[in-house]
């Protein structure tokens, strides 16, 4: 069925940073791209609005005319090519960087990945297998440096334009089966959302967790004042509360304190680490870590236990039992 120019713009208009007239027009390397980058951070978007014309005449003869000479070289996709290849990188040093061989294996793959991607745009595209090798192969010269997305993006990007080519005329992006291919597009932006999401919700997690730490501290100072202590607390919350009435207080407020409880509640691995020592569960209280650390602190005091170990096994157990106790701070002013 033939693409209509008015169609598209209508998508373009509605969804274009999602890459919607992309997906109508079963350009899906395009509108995946457009989905991970928001139209090619909105400057490709806008450029767009003079190019729909062109992708609907390519979608509507759909490779019917196979190219034997290979796409000229263009300055727009040599940049993309190196903008989304240093993206992807930076995405992959933001929420994968606690892995293993990260600089060698995690990294390069990664810039390769985006650097493809937009080789792939259209009815080009350029040789996977050699622009993945090439990042490997510069990767390690810039081992450990948070600068490498760059020139590991600019490498990929290099051998990238020297295999361009037309893609041959089967296996141009067609907009059949549209189940499919939105599933595959959902796995894909899955696969590079995750990994970011999961380090994001980590850092807000450890950063309120530092916070209330902070407030209970501060408020812990002045136990001698009962009435300041209760206007500091006050005052403190006061963007939490405000954050309340925003929301539409009553129903939504106990769900914003459920939500801080769960995020303050998330244990460190040092915490989990002091749990082992106290020999406790995750969701012990108060009253179990101090019994425990009683009976432990008796059974290892160097007085009465005359193993050579004893003394650091109660210095341990002493730590253990400090670090807890600062976790369940934050709550006692709630």
């Amino acid at each position: 069925m033939a693409k209509s120019v008015m169609v598209t713009y209508v998508l373009w208009a509605v969804g274009g940073p999602l890459g919607l007239h992309h997906l109508y027009l079963g350009r899906d390397s395009h509108a995946l791209l457009w989905m991970l980058t928001l139209g090619g951070f909105g400057f490709g978007w806008f450029r767009e609005f003079i190019r729909i014309p062109t992708y609907v005449g390519e979608a509507n003869q759909n490779g019917e005319k196979e190219r034997r000479r290979p796409p000229s070289l263009g300055p727009v996709r040599f940049a993309g090519q190196l903008c989304v290849g240093i993206y992807f990188g930076t995405v992959a040093l933001i929420g994968l960087n606690s892995l293993r061989f990260f600089y060698l294996i995690v990294l390069p793959l990664c810039i390769g990945a985006g650097v493809h991607l937009v080789s792939s745009v259209g009815q080009q595209t350029s040789d996977l297998q050699k622009t993945l090798t090439t990042c490997l192969l510069t990767s390690p010269i810039f081992y450990g440096s948070t600068f490498a997305p760059l020139p590991i993006s600019l490498a990929a990007s290099v051998t990238a334009a020297q295999h361009r080519r037309f893609k041959p005329p089967h296996a141009l992006e067609t907009a059949q089966e549209l189940g499919p291919r939105l599933y595959k597009l959902g796995l894909a932006w899955l696969a590079f959302s995750a990994p970011l999401g999961y380090c994001i919700f980590h850092n807000t997690t450890a950063t309120l967790y530092y916070l209330s730490d902070c407030v209970a501290a501060l408020l812990d100072f002045f136990w001698f004042l009962p009435w300041l202590r209760s206007v500091l607390e006050y005052i403190l919350l006061m963007p939490y509360r405000i954050l309340c009435i925003f929301t539409g207080g009553g129903y939504y407020e106990e769900a914003w304190k459920k939500v801080l409880e769960i995020l303050l509640k998330e244990y460190t691995e040092r915490e989990r680490d002091a749990l082992q020592v106290l020999s406790l569960e995750g969701e012990a209280s108060v009253d179990e870590i101090s019994r425990s650390y009683r009976e432990l602190a008796k059974k290892w005091h160097p007085d009465h236990n005359p193993s050579k170990d004893a003394e650091a096994m109660f210095v341990r157990i002493q730590e253990a039992y400090e670090v807890l106790l600062r976790h369940h701070k934050p709550h006692r002013f709630k």
